[in-house]
């Protein structure tokens, strides 16, 4: 059933994503004076609108990589603030008719089976609504093969009565190194073939892949010409779109065409112990403390002696990163997009300076520190949308090593590992310490290698009374150790 206007939060008028929560950024007149520094601005980081709900719909044969984008793409959007989840229709046929299912039941001569399928179709429909309308969901990914053109119109028809546009995500590969990769990678270990022997669940699924190609019907730019899709050939080697009618289309369109998926790692670590880490000052633009210079030694002991093939370096433009990645025999890139996140007004000053000159500030942002603006600086949201293009290179590398800030690592963390925005500002990224992220297929792993240089440790968890009129003893609980 449609779901009436009166209840959808749907409007022809663009309106912000997902700013629910205030940007606190209010100094109390006691506090500073605002002729000093200007006034602060309240408007959203980085304004971005959506016109109405989306439905991401994916289309291709088994073993293409359509869940891995689904979710991929999901992890993204979530990270830049739209409520997206995945549908897998998959989960839907287990449920409702068991795992294991052989090949024959995806024969498209099968009625009994092409029932059961749309039922579960359906089902996952229903849901993606609901989603949408009833728990502030913003975007749907419906993972599913979406071979025939029938199926896609009836996708098409329940989204449009219930006023949600369409976006198709087709992926073609002709590749069969890269099929055949897919399907003992990933396949074989799908709650599909638990306590199969591999060689035979890979024979069964390849049966699957037969099946559904004998009622493959891709899109077409004629028959599907007033659609908007986009087809994926060959991992990006080549990219076809057709009818990018929106902002939010178009990001999705550009996130796919940096997205590739070679094997490859991804190291991150914050800069040597600094002169200000040791003083507890946040922020600033200081030296490395002799440890710190100790710990970029090490590094490059670590990091030289792993001979990673093809490996980049990226830094901030701060000294202290750029000081840490001094021992490489790697060229390192400085990225102003990873500079720390700017404190404004409090740069530079310790946690006990905050709460001794502006205590209601100091217990604003404890209340909520993701979406907390310092005075003439950045939230976190602001940073995630500051580091948005730097997620889109890491997209494109294959080895690097970046160099980086607690902030900025919490933010890039939170994008590999799916963490939340209540989540992100708490993530630990403890000094001499480096993570080896590898992305998999559905998840991303993650090692820890502590450097063997005594550091001072600058994480702070958040506080249990963070109301203004809290003690001082309440107000600095929890506060790092420093000199």
């Amino acid at each position: 059933m449609a779901v009436p206007l009166s209840r959808a939060s749907f409007s022809v008028e663009s309106r912000p994503l997902n700013r629910s929560k205030p940007v606190y950024t209010r100094l109390s007149e006691k506090s500073l004076d605002e002729s000093e520094f200007g006034p602060s601005n309240t408007s959203p980081s980085c304004p971005q609108y959506i016109q109405s709900k989306l439905c991401i719909v994916t289309v291709g044969l088994p073993a293409r990589g359509k869940t891995y984008v689904a979710m991929k793409l999901a992890r993204y959007l979530r990270w830049i603030g739209i409520n997206t989840k995945v549908f897998n229709v998959g989960n839907y046929r287990r449920k409702n008719v068991g795992a294991r299912q052989s090949h024959t039941f995806f024969d498209p001569t099968n009625k009994d089976a092409i029932e059961q399928r749309m039922k579960c179709a359906h089902e996952a429909l229903k849901d993606v609504v609901h989603y949408l309308y009833e728990e502030d969901g913003q975007v749907a990914v419906f993972d599913a093969t979406n071979t025939t053109r029938e199926r896609r119109h009836m996708i098409a028809q329940e989204c449009h009565k219930n006023l949600i546009k369409v976006f198709y995500i087709e992926l073609v590969c002709n590749d069969e190194e890269l099929i055949t990769e897919n399907v003992k990678e990933v396949k074989v270990t799908s709650p599909d073939y638990v306590g199969v022997d591999t060689d035979e669940a890979v024979q069964d699924f390849c049966s699957r892949i037969k099946q559904y190609e004998t009622a493959y019907e891709p899109l077409d730019m004629d028959f599907d010409r007033e659609r908007s899709w986009v087809k994926l050939i060959d991992v990006n080697r080549r990219v076809v779109a057709n009818r990018v009618v929106d902002h939010l289309q178009s990001r999705l369109v550009y996130f796919l065409m940096n997205m590739h998926i070679k094997k490859r790692n991804i190291y991150i670590c914050r800069h040597g112990e600094s002169e200000c880490n040791m003083l507890g000052q946040i922020g600033g633009d200081s030296d490395l403390s002799p440890r710190g210079k100790e710990f970029s030694v090490k590094l490059a002991d670590f990091i030289n002696g792993k001979n990673i093939p093809g490996l980049k370096v990226w830094t901030s433009q701060l000294k202290r990163t750029i000081e840490t990645s001094r021992h490489l025999n790697v060229d390192s890139e400085q990225w102003k997009s990873l500079n720390e996140l700017d404190a404004g007004a409090c740069d530079s000053l310790t946690y006990e300076e905050i709460q001794e000159r502006f205590p209601e500030e100091f217990a604003l942002r404890d209340q909520d520190k993701y979406y907390y603006r310092y005075p003439r600086g950045e939230s976190y949201d602001d940073l995630v949308h500051r580091l948005e293009p730097v997620i889109l290179a890491l997209e494109r590398q294959e080895n690097i090593l970046v160099i980086c800030h607690q902030a900025v690592m919490r933010c890039l963390l939170a994008y590999f590992l799916d963490k939340s925005q209540e989540e992100l500002p708490y993530i630990k990224c403890p000094l001499h310490t480096v993570l080896k992220l590898t992305p998999k297929a559905y998840r991303c792993e993650v090692e820890s290698f502590p450097i063997d240089v005594p550091a001072v440790d600058t994480h702070r968890s958040k506080p249990k009374i963070t109301d203004p009129t809290r003690s001082l003893e309440e107000a600095l609980e929890n506060l790092p150790e420093h000199y």
